[in-house]
């Protein structure tokens, strides 16, 4: 894509929403990436039916089966996409799978907790382990100095309801699993900045509004196209001094 430039993207939870638009506007630049992998939980699914019809026109799109919260499931996503790159980098990760669910502080349970905690933190952990020998090929291939996108970059899809500097003014929707999972996420981002850096992996998360999405719901006030065009054109500007931040889909620092 124009302003990014990353031979080959991956994105998770890629069979609607979010992540379905994000593999759509990709294709979309003049520059397409030559590999964008659409991964999703049920690739054959209902829901796969528009990321199929997607790939059917789009030979540079590859639907992987990735449950994010199966160690199993991962390494063998991991096995297919370096088959496919055949001794190339993966440039950029997008860690867009997610669940949400409405509960406050007297209804949560530890089924709902731990739940969250699977899909928001642990599944972005065990995708990032295994895609980072994949993530340091392409940053140790590069030529570039610096940390960007275009060279090797993991994006964690994180949440304005995770800030805990933010709370007081969020909290009209207490999601408590949810809030507590984006928060954790948060810390693992900065703590993935902290580790790779010196690999040459820029790592951030990113806000992506209140999405009208089947998670979002239809009162939400960003539309999806909306929301995927800032997050791409975010990244297209993110460097060094920009690994280990928050931001919001319009490209505003946001607290955490």
């Amino acid at each position: 894509m124009a302003g990014l430039g990353a031979r080959s993207v991956l994105v998770t939870g890629a069979n609607r929403g979010i992540g379905l638009e994000l593999v759509r506007q990709l294709l979309g630049k003049p520059d397409p990436p030559q590999w964008v992998f659409a991964c999703s939980r049920e690739p054959d699914g209902e829901r796969g039916q528009e990321l199929r019809n997607l790939a059917s026109r789009h030979p540079n799109v590859v639907m992987i089966k990735l449950d994010a919260t199966s160690p199993a499931s991962v390494k063998d996503a991991a096995g297919c996409v370096e088959d496919h790159l055949k001794g190339s980098g993966l440039n950029l990760l997008i860690n867009n799978a997610g669940i949400y669910k409405e509960v406050d502080l007297e209804a949560v349970d530890l089924e709902d907790m731990i739940n969250k905690y699977k899909t928001n933190v642990v599944g972005p952990l065990l995708v990032s382990q295994a895609f980072l020998p994949l993530l340091r090929r392409a940053a140790q291939a590069s030529l570039q100095e610096g940390l960007s996108c275009r060279k090797a970059a993991i994006v964690n899809i994180s949440s304005l309801l995770g800030s805990i500097k933010l709370v007081s003014l969020t909290y009209g929707k207490p999601a408590i699993s949810y809030r507590c999972s984006k928060a954790a996420l948060n810390m693992l981002t900065e703590c993935q900045a902290m580790s790779y850096k010196e690999d040459g992996i820029l790592c951030t998360m990113i806000h992506p509004g209140w999405v009208k999405t089947d998670m979002g719901g239809q009162e939400a006030d960003v539309t999806v196209d909306e929301s995927v065009r800032g997050i791409l054109s975010v990244l297209s500007t993110l460097s060094n001094e920009h690994s280990g931040a928050f931001f919001d889909w319009k490209g505003k620092k946001l607290p955490w």
